[in-house]
């Protein structure tokens, strides 16, 4: 695998999922794969799981690791072409990224939407620029569209946990005080849609994501009925796609609760992280032994550990 930006980019997901068993059974097995290769992080956005957990399954393979976060003591970058550059950003993006392919031998980015332009965020502007210009493997660390290796981290957590064979997965939109990406639901529906699960997406009206994740999955705009039954809930909110960035409710009604998870079949309870605790998810839910977001945050560490694995093994 040369980069990684979407799951499907896995190819068979059972497979994948394999793959990451046995990477969390032997974590320092493939020490020698990255001896004296360097991997370097590169953050436009914040980050707490995904940078540690990176950066641990880096050095689980062996690897150099540098982390540059872009806001922080690096110059001031610009990333649109043809600017006159009399403002504040010192330094384009188109220098500064074959500079940093010569550091490294892999690089991972991390930029989310800024919701300035819908075009721009759905043609992946700047981590297509990495791709183009770097000369270097590129993995995905949640971009405008898409968070692949968080879904790889869920997909290997309902894996884990599954009583049938079959489970039913809700996907919920809940409420938020800010205009969130649709990267990670963009993402999970993606790779839930590459499953035989029994996947149903909840939003209510004016939240449908873009078609080309949900093309398959079933949508309800009645939370209620799309929980009835559910063996996993994943909470998550998101902004308007339709009318793009916007946040056209902060229904509270759809906030998970007890009462909410009561209408499940004893449903484990999922989210990326970080949530804002009594909007997205009550505190007795989360806290709940049904609660799975701390074991969900700890494959982060296997699923990119997976990913750079396999992109090691193609350089």
């Amino acid at each position: 695998m040369r980069h990684f930006t979407s799951i499907k980019q896995l190819g068979n997901i059972k497979e994948a999922l394999e793959a990451a068993k046995y990477v969390k059974a032997n974590p320092f097995a493939d020490k020698a794969l990255g001896q004296d290769k360097t991997a370097l992080l590169v953050f436009f956005n914040n980050s707490l799981r995904t940078r540690l957990s990176t950066q641990k399954a880096a050095l689980n393979l062996g690897m150099n690791v540098m982390v540059l976060d872009v806001n922080q003591g690096a110059w001031k970058l610009e990333t649109e072409r043809g600017v006159v550059m009399d403002g504040d950003k010192s330094e384009h993006l188109l220098e500064a990224i074959p500079v940093m392919g010569s550091y490294a031998d892999v690089i991972g980015v991390r930029s989310f939407a800024q919701f300035k332009s819908k075009e721009d965020d759905y043609n992946e502007v700047i981590l297509n620029q990495f791709i183009k210009y770097s000369g270097k493997p590129v993995f995905s660390m949640e971009a405008a569209t898409r968070h692949p290796l968080q879904t790889f981290a869920d997909l290997l957590t309902i894996e884990e946990h599954k009583k049938t064979a079959r489970p039913k997965v809700v996907m919920t939109w809940a409420p938020h005080p800010k205009a969130l990406p649709q990267a990670v639901p963009n993402s999970f529906a993606e790779g839930l849609l590459m499953t035989d699960y029994d996947f149903v997406i909840a939003n209510p009206e004016g939240y449908d994501l873009a078609p080309e994740f949900t093309k398959g999955a079933r949508i309800t705009h009645n939370q209620d009925e799309a929980l009835e039954g559910a063996d996993f809930v994943y909470a998550k909110n998101w902004a308007s796609y339709e009318h793009y960035g916007q946040v056209l409710s902060k229904d509270m009604s759809w906030t998970v609760t007890t009462e909410k998870m009561a209408l499940t079949n004893n449903a484990f309870f999922l989210h990326c992280l970080p949530v804002r605790r009594n909007m997205i998810v009550s505190d007795d839910v989360i806290e709940s032994p049904q609660s799975l977001v701390i074991p969900e945050a700890a494959n982060r560490v296997v699923s990119a550990q997976t990913v750079l694995k396999m992109i090691l093994q193609d350089l």
